[in-house]
């Protein structure tokens, strides 16, 4: 019998980090939401939130995960707590898909994936990080895991596969 992974499930609006060799981080069913992973180059640490919403609106109290505006500098912040440097990151982006449709002339206020991922890329370019591979669009949910020690991103479709995005 092979020995599951031990895994930290990052739900909507969370944010993890770990430097745990063996640990995956992992967001189920991003469909809108963005799954933003940062790997550090140098070491075996990773960063995963789970991004809803692209803009907080100067909402303290809501967990900082939950927007890309206030996700990103909370997720780099947690990474530099755990010994990186923001000079050694990189980025991976996942997810937001185009999930709702009404019709009509409302498509760029409805697609709220579009609006995540544009969110967080700013967000990560005002902070200097690059993006290294992106999965984004589209119109299904996905899953992204991210094993720590490795730094190997896996996505996976509903009834397809897991397959890798990207390797450190």
């Amino acid at each position: 019998m092979i020995a599951e992974r031990p895994e930290t499930m990052v739900r909507m609006g969370e944010l993890a980090v770990s430097g745990e060799a063996g640990m995956a981080l992992v967001a189920l069913g991003l469909g809108s939401c963005i799954g933003l992973v940062l790997l550090d180059t140098a070491r075996p640490i990773a960063g995963l939130a789970h991004i809803v919403l692209p803009d907080s609106n100067g909402d303290g109290d809501a967990p900082a995960g939950k927007f890309a505006d206030r996700a990103v500098p909370a997720l780099i912040d947690a990474m530099k707590a755990a010994g990186s440097l923001v000079s050694r990151l990189e980025a991976i982006v996942v997810g937001g898909a185009h999930m709702f449709s009404l019709g009509g002339g409302s498509e760029s206020t409805l697609n709220i994936g579009k609006r995540n991922e544009e969110a967080t890329r700013a967000a990560l370019k005002h902070a200097g990080i690059p993006v290294r591979v992106a999965e984004t669009g589209g119109g299904n949910g996905r899953t992204v895991r991210v094993e720590v020690e490795s730094g190997r991103v896996l996505v996976k479709h509903p009834g397809a596969p897991e397959v890798e995005l990207y390797a450190r």
